[in-house]
């Protein structure tokens, strides 16, 4: 969730990390030479003064808009003198001349007031109550009013945590915002956001990001020197194996000094907490463009994007509401080419496409009349074959949702598995002592600044590894005689048993590259290779296109937990993150069901427990069984396309 400077969990979450790189690619735009810096103490409604700086175009013979991105992890180099390398979401905007405005919420850094992490919504505030919705209402009324050569429009961006900004700001908004793009913004925390996903901690993501993310007595400083948390290993599986429970790990390493952290391990359900802090359900009263922007490899906030897009749709059908799905990590469209991700490339600097020809003039359109962008309602990458693809609804209105069946003997296919002699199920034994990791190597040498983190590209790492694994069933189809496209949501629906009282189910869907991929020799593979990643490397490449967990006593709802009975088949269902993916001609589908995903979430003690302070002895070993019998028939629900 951060972006050092502004992005959030190991990405950028403002234009922060990605300032360094595009000077280094652009040095000849000397932001100083073109803008003036200015800082003010904003006061909001309640007497509260937020730090706001603001970069004005030293060419004043015209007037500009507002582009405005609001941030919890500093608004930038304090003091007039002090200039940023860039300024905004790209170079085109430094170039075009915006009026820029960078300003600390409320209780972070120069800014006075309280900080609460991701901030409930007050709908219809009264008197003196405040929000991040009418924060950015006093904000923009006063920079009209006292910023000279404006407009009078206001364009929102932010990425990560910013993005959850953005998403506030156009709730009941002032009527001078025009134009808005939360990117991967901040949803719903609890619901497949940054720290639980259907029920799962997940762990890896959360720890890194709150040995940085402190609290703080404001107004402060940064600090002049990071002070990062020091790992005493290179390898993450082994530093969290090794630390044991989650409220060991927040006494002993964290020493409850993070309490945001520990408010995780406090609300392991989805209750009023978690409710309160979803700001979908409040996206009412939109009245600018919305661009929402997301990574559909991103492994903080993946959901955020389209459940943002799906609710302003809902609440507020009358806003341009437009959706962006890009090949790309957390934060990755704003600082990165774009053109691969690990050893899967994409065939085109996707990045760099997008800000040149969709979120700059989007921005243009709404901001200063340049004309129509003529931008889909959805504009969608494609992994696989490497396109982009316009929709006029997301997911496409031509999608047919169809089942790929459990087979008996590892297979995969459309059709029920048929009456046969045998066991209708397959089994394996999860040992919380020996978990599945989300990679097959280690994690690379301790950095000061991310520790032993888990590496981005896992998202799409190789699942060969796993495969091999005693603890991992894997299902997959014979060679696919032609493409086949998948859209939209992948939907597990399993039938399984546990000798616990609670399990993990972990849900991969695998592109499975030919053997001979990218030799020449074809074997029904219409792709075309990347020539710079060899074939040893891609052939026989099992590419994760979607993985997610199940915490097994969610399966009834996330508010109210529920124990397994041991050994009584149950069914289990749920949803993963929106995809858009074509499996080639002469490529497998696998679909790989584990009951752990270690660190990237937490262990499941495999016993009916509050997990967070489970002991020692309630990690046990159970066997689990997943059915593909014609009454109890696991699969994997898909949105499948015909070929384009």
């Amino acid at each position: 969730m951060r972006i050092m400077g502004g992005i959030l969990c190991g990405v950028l979450a403002g234009a922060a990390l990605a300032l360094p790189l595009r000077a280094q690619e652009q040095p000849d735009f000397d932001v100083a030479e073109h803008y003036t810096k200015y800082e003010y103490r904003i006061p909001m409604r309640d007497g509260v003064h937020l730090f706001t700086c603001v970069y004005a175009p030293k060419d004043g013979s015209k007037s500009y808009p507002f582009l405005i991105s609001r941030t919890p992890y500093s608004a930038g180099r304090y003091g007039e003198d002090h200039y940023p390398s860039s300024l905004g979401p790209s170079r085109e905007f430094e170039e075009a001349g915006y009026i820029f405005v960078t300003q600390d919420v409320r209780g972070r850094y120069q800014s006075e007031g309280a900080f609460d992490i991701e901030s409930p919504h007050v709908d219809s505030p009264a008197g003196l109550q405040t929000d991040e919705s009418t924060d950015m209402y006093d904000t923009v009324e006063w920079l009209l009013h006292n910023v000279p050569n404006s407009n009078g429009r206001v364009g929102v961006y932010g990425i990560s945590y910013n993005g959850f900004y953005a998403s506030s700001s156009i709730i009941d908004s002032h009527p001078a915002i025009k134009a808005c793009s939360p990117q991967a913004p901040v949803t719903d925390f609890y619901m497949n956001d940054d720290w639980y996903h259907n029920g799962a901690f997940m762990l890896d993501a959360a720890f890194d990001f709150f040995t940085y993310f402190k609290k703080q007595a404001n107004p402060t400083q940064p600090p002049k020197s990071s002070d990062p948390f020091i790992y005493d290993t290179t390898d993450s599986y082994d530093f969290f194996l090794r630390a044991g429970s989650l409220s060991n790990i927040d006494e002993h390493y964290l020493k409850h000094a993070f309490p945001y952290f520990t408010a995780l391990l406090e609300h392991t359900t989805y209750d009023a907490y978690w409710q309160a802090r979803d700001i979908s359900r409040h996206l009412h009263n939109v009245h600018c463009a919305v661009l929402n922007v997301g990574g559909l490899f991103d492994a903080e906030d993946i959901s955020g994007p389209v459940k943002t897009f799906h609710a302003i749709a809902r609440l507020s059908p009358e806003a341009p509401d437009l959706l962006v799905e890009g090949p790309w990590v957390h934060g990755g469209w704003a600082e990165r080419p774009g053109a691969s991700i690990g050893n899967v490339h994409f065939a085109s600097k996707t990045a760099a496409f997008f800000r040149t020809h969709i979120q700059f003039p989007f921005f243009e359109q709404y901001l200063k009349d340049a004309g129509d962008a003529h931008l889909p309602k959805a504009y969608v990458f494609e992994t696989g074959t490497n396109v982009w693809r316009k929709y006029s609804s997301w997911p496409p209105a031509a999608v047919q949702w169809r089942t790929l069946y459990f087979q008996r003997r590892g297979g995969l296919s459309f059709q029920r598995s048929a009456k046969a002699e045998g066991p209708d199920f397959d089994e394996y034994v999860s040992d919380p002592e020996h978990p599945v990791p989300p990679v097959g190597y280690a994690y690379g040498p301790v950095e000061l600044t991310g520790g032993a983190k888990v590496p981005k590209e896992y998202m799409v790492s190789d699942q060969r590894f796993a495969a091999k694994r005693p603890d991992v069933l894997v299902y997959q189809t014979q060679p696919l005689e032609e493409d086949l496209t998948v859209v939209g949501p992948v939907q597990p629906k399993l039938f399984v048993s546990t000798s616990g009282t609670d399990s993990d189910w972990v849900v991969k869907l695998i592109d499975v590259y030919p053997a001979d991929y990218g030799a020449g020799a074809g074997a029904g593979d219409k792709s075309t290779s990347d020539v710079s990643v060899p074939a040893a490397v891609m052939g026989g490449y099992e590419q994760l296109v979607r993985g997610e967990p199940m915490r097994g006593k969610f399966r009834h709802g996330f508010e109210h937990p529920e124990p397994f009975t041991p050994g009584k088949v149950e069914e289990v269902d749920f949803s993963m993150p929106d995809v858009s993916h074509t499996f080639r001609a002469g490529h497998r589908i696998m679909v790989q069901v584990q009951s752990s995903w270690f660190p990237v979430t937490d262990l499941n003690p495999q016993t009916f427990t509050d997990i967070p302070k489970a002991t020692p002895e309630q990690f046990q070993k159970a066997t689990q069984r997943v059915y593909h019998s014609d009454t109890a028939p696991s699969g994997v629900v898909i949105g499948t396309l015909a070929p384009h």
